[in-house]
């Protein structure tokens, strides 16, 4: 008998991140799937932190992501809101600890300088191109976003918003009800 593939595919929503002309805008969906079930369809995925000076998003499992953006807010205040190194503390954390190694999640933390995608692998992956995105949709609010990005005057949050009703159309883990925060 074949062993089945036990690595799992995270279904969630779409975060995506802009940073455009000094603009940064994060949005995100508010769809809450259980399976295949919808079961929610207005969270909020995105949120400010740090004295709303830190953009926060996040997909997967919904208890495993509140637990590592308490994790990370904890690594802000012990490095003094340096966005950097706490997302590097953070995914050493995440790599090393028994407990937390098994969280299925993604996030992007940004500030008005830089952004970072971070995962339970170890990586924290910053963007050349002022896009990043996580969770089921993000490949298609990303490619939307680079085309707007691209051949567009439209600002970052702007991009933000078109690129998750683009995903939304595509994929049935995103919805159309978006949150968007921006910081300058």
């Amino acid at each position: 008998m074949k062993e089945r593939n036990k690595s799992r595919i995270i279904r969630s929503t779409t975060v995506l991140l802009v940073k455009k002309d000094g603009m940064t805008a994060m949005a995100g969906d508010g769809q809450v799937t259980l399976g295949e079930t919808i079961i929610k369809g207005n969270a909020r995925k995105v949120r400010r932190i740090h004295n709303g000076e830190i953009l926060v998003g996040f997909a997967g499992a919904t208890a495993d992501a509140f637990t590592l953006l308490t994790k990370f807010e904890t690594k802000l205040e012990q490095f003094q809101g340096q966005l950097e190194r706490a997302a590097i503390e953070l995914s050493k954390d995440w790599r090393t600890d028994k407990y937390l190694r098994h969280l299925e999640a993604l996030i992007i933390v940004a500030d008005q300088k830089t952004a970072f995608l971070i995962s339970g692998k170890g990586d924290v992956i910053s963007s050349d191109d002022g896009l990043l995105s996580v969770g089921s949709g993000s490949m298609y609010a990303l490619a939307s976003a680079r085309a707007l990005l691209k051949h567009t005057n439209l600002s970052a949050r702007e991009i933000a918003l078109e690129s998750l009703q683009i995903a939304g159309e595509i994929c049935i883990y995103t919805n159309s009800e978006i949150i968007v925060e921006e910081i300058n």
